[in-house]
């Protein structure tokens, strides 16, 4: 990465992890809104910057046929606001992995005598994120109550869900470890982090980032044990231990000192191991079924999906009765925006072709990153390449059982690690690509427009309750539908045109079918 770039993600890593409103009226969009907007800006200014440097690479045409089947999804979409959103998160996310990948080689250079780039020092700026996550949980977690914390999902700290801050940790630990293997200093402060993030993941109680993190640490062991140059690292295996004791600290830590958290067992974090694969009853069950009928539901739109981000506007018409996935207060919708796992958000809503596009992608990074790892004649080039095999596990992993590539922060990081990560590959010297980077650049800008919109809908929703005013916010942001709803309830000689809108956005709604009974 070059200066400027590096600069602007680092920023935005911090950024996106703070970034959150108090529009406790949006529960849910109140943390994500702000979040998409950091992601949008930080990918359109580092695209900016990187935009003469970047070249592609064979791996990026499964990035990019992945975004062109998502953008053809997304022209079909019912709820095309929604497909907008989940599409730009999209586009956004890959922008910033190539920015935070830079340059590999100079264009003209033919392939026999190809010479990447050193690699550039990783941000340090992404492994402290992850720091920073933890911190906010911990801080809910023994009293701290701030406005912008959620009472709902505690832990969840600047993130809103305590899942959420369990992912983050379990993708993120791989950069903790690079960054106290590889040091040269502060190698106690690196330990501490470690032991912080450590304690943040206990007390989630998220079971699957538990199985993630299990997953990250087998890989990165076996990673270490394939490499000649760090398996025999005297110095390496020493701080590594010291390593585990930082993390059986934070362990101790979770498990000894009285928090203010309020589970409902009595021994909440036995109880959460001991069902860590239990899938008859409760959220486990619940998964199954909505995996389930989510494959009946991609049955019916096998090759584009439903469209992105549309998943929760066509599931109702696929659940059954008693459906875990329904809301039992909203008739009509679902309980969550997406469902409990990216990939099968991903063959729901964009199809099979696209969900193949992208692990395709995953598995040409992760075998680059395995072809570095043997032939690493350095620890600082060795390290790099299992900590990029940590963070694909880790984020395959949690997006197997939660939305975690759905949403802009685990994306921004994800793919920023990766970029920061991977090692430059021959280039692809096709004029064609360059389009790609102008399209997302494009989608960025207009992306940072809508969440900017969306938060200037949701103050006025928060703060007036006069008609003019929600009126006002509906044609700032004519995709909220609770905006829409409650304009088509308050009567009035546009209440026709509102109830209209808000049924087009969600079909199976029935308090949106029941408020536009009559006015066709």
């Amino acid at each position: 990465m070059h200066r400027v770039e590096s600069r602007i993600l680092q920023t935005g890593a911090i950024a996106i992890v703070v970034a959150a409103s108090t529009f406790n009226t949006f529960e849910l969009d109140r943390f994500f809104v702000p979040k998409d907007l950091v992601l949008h800006l930080a990918a359109l200014l580092a695209g900016l910057f990187a935009l003469r440097s970047i070249t592609f690479v064979r791996s990026d045409r499964f990035l990019i046929l992945f975004l062109a089947l998502s953008a053809i999804s997304a022209v079909f979409a019912t709820n095309h606001w929604l497909a907008f959103r989940a599409f730009a998160i999209s586009a956004s996310a890959a922008l910033v992995y190539w920015s935070a990948r830079g340059d590999v080689a100079p264009a003209i250079l033919p392939p026999s005598e190809f010479q990447p780039r050193p690699p550039a020092p990783h941000p340090p700026a992404f492994h402290f994120a992850i720091v920073v996550i933890a911190i906010t949980s911990l801080l809910q977690a023994y009293g701290l109550d701030l406005t912008i914390f959620s009472e709902n999902r505690a832990p969840g700290g600047t993130l809103g869900n305590r899942n959420f801050i369990a992912h983050a940790v379990a993708f993120g630990y791989p950069l903790l470890l690079l960054a106290a293997l590889v040091a040269e200093k502060h190698f106690a402060w690196r330990g501490i982090a470690v032991t912080i993030t450590t304690a943040a993941l206990v007390l989630t109680r998220s079971r699957a980032a538990w199985l993630a993190f299990a997953a990250v640490l087998i890989v990165f062991l076996g990673g270490i044990l394939a490499s000649p140059v760090m398996r025999t690292d005297r110095r390496m295996w020493r701080r590594l231990a010291v390593l585990l004791l930082f993390a059986g600290g934070g362990v101790a830590a979770a498990l000894i000192i009285p928090n203010a958290l309020r589970w409902r067992s009595r021994n909440p974090y036995l109880e959460s191991v001991q069902r860590v694969t239990d899938f008859k009853g409760g959220s486990g069950r619940g998964r199954l079924v909505q995996y389930e009928r989510s494959m009946v539901m991609s049955l019916h739109h096998p090759l584009l999906g439903v469209a992105p981000g549309n998943w929760a506007v066509d599931y109702p018409h696929f659940a059954i009765r008693d459906d875990p996935s329904m809301s039992d207060s909203d008739a009509g919708m679902t309980l969550n925006p997406w469902p409990s796992s990216d990939w099968v958000a991903f063959v729901s809503e964009r199809g099979v072709a696209a969900t193949a596009c992208l692990a395709l992608f995953f598995v040409s990074l992760a075998l680059g990153a395995v072809r570095r790892l043997r032939l690493a004649v350095t620890l600082d080039e060795a390290a790099r390449s299992v900590a990029l095999l940590g963070v694909l596990i880790g984020a395959v992993m949690t997006g197997l059982f939660d939305a975690v590539l759905l949403l802009a922060l685990p994306a921004y990081l994800v793919f920023a690690a990766a970029g920061a990560l991977s090692a430059p590959d021959q280039p692809l010297v096709r004029p064609a690509y360059r389009f790609v980077l102008i399209a997302c650049l494009v989608i960025a800008a207009a992306g940072a427009v809508r969440s900017s919109a969306q938060l200037v809908a949701m103050d006025i929703f928060e703060m007036r309750s006069d008609r003019a005013s929600l009126s006002r916010a509906a044609v700032i942001d004519p995709g909220n539908y609770r905006l829409q709803l409650r304009l088509a309830r308050g009567g009035g000689r546009d209440r026709c045109g509102h109830a209209l809108a808000a049924h087009g956005l969600y079909l199976n709604a029935v308090a949106a079918r029941d408020a536009a009974r009559g006015c066709r």
